[in-house]
């Protein structure tokens, strides 16, 4: 069996391009394509921040940019927890990879009806806009996916923006629910997992003590990413949130959790974005997601600093 083809679609942020890393060093995976789309910061930002983390790889993947805003609701970006750029942390070149011509809904429109039938998993690491206007505007492409794996939501844990809401599904409550909606098989990575995976200073190290340009990149930006959350928590690190859906790909053995329902809250103010999880199926609605819930997070840093110590 040849490697998992995946389509990464991401609003990069420094974990979406340690997941970018992550993904092209692994050779389980074959990256068909990276589609920007607006979250954490605007969609140029995002278009520019994942075609530096492919260069930063030494790769050649193309990168498409999509929407530039959620399906009915102004933009909600994250300056405040990636700064300026999206990947404040790391001194790096303006990409010399061209951004690719065509919008990334149609690039995940095409790209579904040209591979085979069930042959191509979606890795969303940020608000689900692009793929949800994909399946609202081509449903045939719908039963043509493989799977979903996404981050997002929370329910142990809460939310990260609001109370109630993770940053990815407060953006595009809409979006999520059209994605959840949609029948196929869904991996929640939310922050009930990603909470526990930490960038403690000493995980931090073993990627700068790589030596390598790339190693140096990663230890920068999550020195920089993690200060908001350490903050905030007063944790001994930040989560490290997107490489945990790249990672479940490669080892899924890593993760735990279980098939439940889960539905997002769109109509209150209060609760915007929430994601009600089923945990213990109590709501007699039919299971549509692969929640998980627990990490072994020393073996996850084992993959992510072997693998990136590749490039």
């Amino acid at each position: 069996m040849g490697p998992r083809k995946i389509i990464i679609d991401t609003d990069p942020g420094q974990d979406d391009a340690v997941a970018i890393l992550l993904a092209l060093a692994s050779p389980e995976l074959e990256v068909l394509a990276i589609t920007a789309v607006a979250g954490n910061v605007p969609l140029p930002l995002t278009a520019r921040n994942a075609r530096v983390a492919v260069e930063l790889a030494g790769r050649t993947v193309p990168v498409f940019a999509g929407c530039d805003r959620p399906l009915e609701r102004a933009l909600v970006t994250a300056e405040h927890v990636h700064g300026r750029t999206g990947l404040d942390g790391a001194d790096l070149p303006d990409p010399s990879l061209p951004l690719g011509e065509r919008h990334a809904v149609d690039v995940l429109i095409e790209t579904l009806r040209t591979e085979p039938a069930g042959t191509v998993t979606l890795c969303a690491l940020g608000p689900l806009t692009n793929l949800a206007t994909a399946f609202r505007r081509a449903p045939d492409v719908v039963g043509r996916v493989q799977q979903i794996v996404l981050m997002g939501g929370g329910f142990f844990e809460g939310g990260n923006i609001t109370p109630a809401a993770e940053f990815n599904i407060f953006v595009d409550p809409e979006a999520a629910q059209t994605v959840l909606r949609s029948g196929l098989p869904v991996t929640i990575v939310p922050l009930d997992v990603t909470h526990k995976a930490l960038t403690t200073p000493h995980r931090i190290d073993r990627f700068r003590h790589l030596g390598t340009p790339v190693g140096q990149a990663v230890a920068g930006w999550l020195d920089f990413f993690e200060r908001f959350d350490v903050e905030k928590y007063g944790s001994e690190g930040g989560p490290l949130h997107d490489p945990c859906v790249i990672a479940w790909l490669i080892r899924p053995d890593l993760f735990k959790g279980r098939h439940i329902n889960v539905e997002v809250e769109t109509a209150s103010d209060l609760t915007r974005g929430m994601t009600v999880a089923d945990w213990w199926r109590v709501s007699g609605r039919t299971p549509n997601a692969n929640w998980l819930r627990e990490v072994d997070a020393d073996g996850l840093f084992n993959l992510l600093v072997d693998r990136i110590g590749r490039l």
